[in-house]
């Protein structure tokens, strides 16, 4: 049997000595990888990576912006700042954020009905973000914390600056309020931009002019520990810190005069209604009331919902803005407007005497149109018919003009449209006509238009409905013989140097084809109502001529074989009170539109009111007439 080779030495060593080649090739190759990998990482990318590795124990903590200070137009302060403590939390250092929630509760800094909401934006912010969870701490709220701070990690004590309000609730519908950053909020605002800053505006300018009061953040480096605390240094390391500073929100002027402001709002207080006073040679608003009204400051310490909860089911309802949202028939303060009409379309005579016996009727209806408080004029002619408030005269005068020429003619004066105020809320009112009724109403039978629905218009009542501003405003247009000018708040800016920047007023056109007698018969008139008419009393030795308009507008429909009697109905289903006026009448520097509600015979409740304020506007220490500035 011949001899079996079992083993090939020869070949195995060969097998040997390749493989290790290879293995000797693939190290080789590793090692330069590495020593390549080494070079880019230690040399060529070297600023890359120590600026990553120092980010590993420096953070950057954003230095909130200062926000811009709000001013009255002779520069006394109506929003400010001052430093506050505030409880802030970082959600990736905190490993159980329901049960440190929970933890604080118990030991009184957080509300309890505070906690689903303060979840929900803990969870819409970044995961790195400083989330404030507690506003305005007072020093027994910081000594509570800073003895369990140990039990609390991821949560610090920051002093920032929080909204000021000397003033208390003054012009607080027109200036607004700020409040905590909601979930919603975080949805739609930049958040780096917003980090460490706990409040943004919500109504008003605070609200209207956030982008211009917030200002841009800055931001300083921290060294921090293994536990994201700030230390001084760490071992010999030093490091280079760097600091940013922030720049502050520009300074808002308003057009607001405090005085006025504050007369206005001593006048009206105890009642629910509203005032506006206007320039109307420029839009500026002089004052912007609302009553009742509220302190701003609930709202930027963190309002409770038991607080909140009372104002907003508060009968009375202080959160409402009457200025710009509440809406009213306007009552016999749209009669200058329809008289005007009148002697534009050339259906009127204004010498002609007309008989007012009390009621009016149209030819073919049994429905009777009574005089308010059922009075007899007697005969009136059209200066008569506006200073004594004739609804006699104008009854007949809307009938004759038609609906789609009163319609047409009051358009230009902003009724049933936004003025444009310069803050959000605003609410158009309700100019009616022919159109309007088809698409408001679904059955045929409703959509007709009736005669005698033109003849309540004329007075003032049925479906038109106003707002106070849109009747400043219309005063305004009278005043300036038809001039528009947009309301605004805002009248200038000073920017984070110092510099003061005006905005300049907008001319929204003017009212055509009224002749110039036509505006000076119709101011005339309105001239009457505060020498001989509804409003002698409130005229009644007044420094300066001045034209004005008296109004009703009836909150519930009488009877016809009924007679209102307001001390036997409930208080608030009473006439509402109105009166407009400029002043002086020639050289107007001033309009007005107020409204008491429930008050009754405007010249009762709400002209005294106008009076007070155009008094506090025109005259001096001395009682005289101010020049004109």
């Amino acid at each position: 049997m011949p001899a079996v080779r079992i083993k090939d030495h020869w070949r195995e060593q060969r097998m040997f000595d390749q493989r290790a080649l290879v293995a000797g090739a693939l190290m080789a190759l590793a090692t330069v990888g590495l020593i390549v990998r080494l070079y880019s990482l230690q040399v060529i990318n070297h600023d890359k990576y120590a600026e990553l590795s120092q980010g590993n124990r420096v953070r950057n903590e954003p230095i909130p912006a200062a926000r811009g200070l709000i001013v009255d137009r002779h520069g006394e302060l109506i929003a400010g700042n001052q430093p506050a403590y505030q409880l802030e939390l970082v959600p990736e250092e905190v490993t159980d954020v329901p049960k440190t929630l929970a933890s604080l509760v118990e030991i009184g800094l957080v509300r309890s009905e505070d906690v689903n909401e303060l979840e929900r934006t803990i969870d819409s912010s970044r995961r790195f973000d400083s989330v404030p969870i507690r506003l305005r701490m007072s020093d027994e709220d910081v000594a509570r914390f800073s003895v369990r701070r140990f039990e609390f990690p991821g949560l610090d004590i920051k002093t920032r600056q929080t909204r000021f309000y000397p003033n208390g609730g003054l012009a607080v519908h027109a200036l607004g309020y700020v409040g905590a950053i909601s979930e919603s909020d975080l949805k739609r605002i930049d958040r780096a931009a917003y980090a460490g800053t706990s409040l943004m505006g919500k109504l008003g300018v605070e609200s209207a002019y956030e982008k211009e009061l917030h200002g841009t953040n800055g931001y300083r480096e921290v060294l921090v520990n293994a536990q994201g605390r700030s230390v001084e240094r760490q071992g010999a390391f030093v490091p280079d810190l760097k600091v940013k500073s922030p720049n502050p929100g520009d300074d808002l002027v308003l057009s607001i005069d405090l005085k006025i402001q504050r007369v206005a709002e001593a006048a009206l207080a105890g009642h629910r209604g509203a005032v506006v006073a206007l320039n109307p040679n420029n839009g500026d608003v002089l004052a912007l009331v609302s009553m009742p009204g509220f302190d701003p400051t609930l709202f930027g310490r963190g309002i409770t919902a038991r607080e909140y909860n009372g104002l907003n089911n508060d009968i009375d309802k202080p959160l409402l803005n009457r200025a710009l949202r509440g809406t009213y028939p306007p009552g016999s303060t749209i009669k200058p407007a329809m008289a005007l009409a009148g002697l534009t379309y050339h259906v009127v005579d204004p010498a002609a005497r007309k008989y007012c016996a009390g009621s009016f009727h149209l030819p073919g209806s049994a429905h009777i149109f009574r005089e308010y408080h059922n009075e007899k004029h007697g005969y009136v002619d059209l200066d008569d018919a506006i200073a004594h408030s004739c609804d006699v005269y104008f009854y007949g005068l809307a009938d004759v003009l038609g609906i789609d020429r009163i319609a047409t003619f009051l358009a230009p004066f902003g009724f049933g449209k936004l003025t444009g105020i310069d803050i959000s809320g605003e609410r158009p009112g309700l100019l009616p006509s022919r159109e309007w009724k088809t698409k408001a109403f679904s059955k045929p039978a409703d959509q007709i238009w009736f005669p005698g629905e033109t003849v309540n218009f004329g007075i003032g009542q049925g479906y038109l409905n106003v707002t106070p501003l849109q009747l400043a405003h219309y005063a305004g247009i009278i005043a300036t013989r038809g001039k528009v000018w947009k309301p605004r708040l805002v009248s200038a800016y000073r920017d984070g140097e110092g510099k003061l920047h005006e905005v300049a007023p907008q001319q929204e056109g003017e009212v055509q084809g009224v002749s110039a007698e036509d505006w000076a018969r119709v101011v005339h008139g309105m001239v009457g109502v505060t020498q001989h008419g509804t409003a002698a009393a409130i005229g009644l030795h007044a420094p300066y001529t001045f034209a004005g308009k008296t109004g009703t507008a009836q909150v519930f429909t009488v009877a016809q074989n009924e007679r209102y009697n307001a001390s036997a109905i409930n208080e608030r289903l009473r006439d509402h009170s109105w009166f407009i006026a400029f002043a002086p009448a020639d050289e107007p520097r001033i309009a007005i539109a107020v409204i008491q509600e429930n008050g009754g015979a405007g010249a009762s409740a709400a002209a005294p009111i106008a009076r007070k304020v155009l008094d506090a506007y025109l005259l001096d220490a001395d009682g005289k007439v101010k020049p004109p500035t």
